[in-house]
């Protein structure tokens, strides 16, 4: 199979809903019961309008956006993010990533991630990845 080519300024999109049950989903995988994630009441006292989604949830679907645009989840090296907001059930987040960067063995794109009122979720996100 041929390697792919990558430019800078190349881009890609990916979007990910947060139906209602996937902060429970999230915390069977990965252990994070944190009441924020789980319990109604618990989103409320902290100010929200119920249960947030896990952070690192939101985290893995940017990694998921690059993984997906350079072909395999193995070639990610490194990750860096500042959580803006909460992604919410029923948010529907889009990734908008961009090409910034290429050496001979590593891409580097950043990561913008918004839901549905166009409100940022993530900023600064930026993720390198092998390419060759």
């Amino acid at each position: 199979m041929p390697s792919r080519t990558f430019q800078v300024g190349d881009t890609f999109t990916h979007v990910r809903v947060c139906d209602r049950y996937r902060p429970a989903y999230y915390a069977g995988a990965s252990g994070d019961f944190n009441p924020i994630h789980i319990d109604p009441e618990v989103g409320r006292l902290a100010g929200f309008n119920g249960i947030i989604l896990q952070g690192l949830c939101t985290l893995g679907w940017a990694v998921e956006a690059v993984s997906l645009f350079v072909g395999d989840p193995g070639r990610i090296r490194r990750v860096r993010v500042r959580f803006s907001r909460p992604v919410l059930p029923e948010d529907t987040v889009t990734f908008k990533g961009r090409v910034t960067a290429l050496a001979s063995d590593r891409l580097t794109a950043e990561v913008s991630a918004t839901n549905q009122r166009g409100e940022p979720v993530l900023k600064g996100a930026v993720v390198e990845a092998a390419i060759g």
